[in-house]
Formats: structure tokens, C-alpha cells, sequence
């Protein structure tokens, strides 16, 4: 149980940064249809409007707690969500805060 609470609060760390939760939000509005579900560091960083190495340093953050991962494309790597990551976080968070707290639904 402990594990699950630690692990839960990990992710609560790499959330509260601004700039990351803005990155989490753009992967997560980028489609499959619009962008192939996936944006590189440079069109992360002008969406954002920081420079690719602070983008490079928040997306390291995020891939550590397995929120998004990295797939090699060229001499580019892609970012998306990694959507079965963030089903586990929704259902240790329902666990965890009781079903009162449905805030995912």
C-alpha cells in the first residue's frame, strides 16, 4: 500500500510544475488525425514557449514517472501519452482517495 501512495505522490510531483502539466495537456490533445498522437521537443517547445532544452529537461521528468514515453523516428523522437500509464494512475487515485472522489468521470 505505502508503494502505491509513494508512487501516487511521484507523479503528484512531476504534475505540479506548470510547465509540465501544460506539456501533458498538449500530448494529450494531440490526435492521432492532427499531429499522428505524438510532437517532437521543438513543436513541444514552441507550443509551450520555452526552449527545447527546458522542454527536454520536463519531458525527462514525465518519461521517469512513465507518463509519457519517447519513440525514435529518424533523428527525432516523438512524445505521447502513455495511456495505459495514466488508466493505472486514475484507478490508484479512486483506490486510494475512495470512490466519493470521482473526479475522472
Amino acid at each position: 500500500m505505502m508503494n502505491e501512495i509513494e508512487d501516487l505522490a511521484e507523479i503528484f510531483k512531476a504534475l505540479s510544475d506548470p510547465t509540465r502539466l501544460m506539456l501533458v495537456k498538449l500530448l494529450s490533445e494531440c490526435s492521432p488525425n492532427e499531429c499522428g498522437g505524438a510532437l517532437c521537443v521543438k513543436s513541444l517547445a514552441q507550443k509551450v514557449g520555452v526552449t527545447q532544452s527546458a522542454v527536454s529537461q520536463h519531458l525527462r521528468v514525465l518519461r521517469q514517472v512513465k507518463l509519457i514515453r519517447g519513440e525514435r523516428n529518424g533523428s527525432f523522437v516523438h512524445y505521447s501519452l502513455d495511456h495505459d500509464k495514466i488508466e493505472q494512475f486514475k484507478s490508484r487515485l479512486r483506490e486510494t482517495m475512495g470512490k466519493s472522489f470521482e473526479i475522472f468521470e
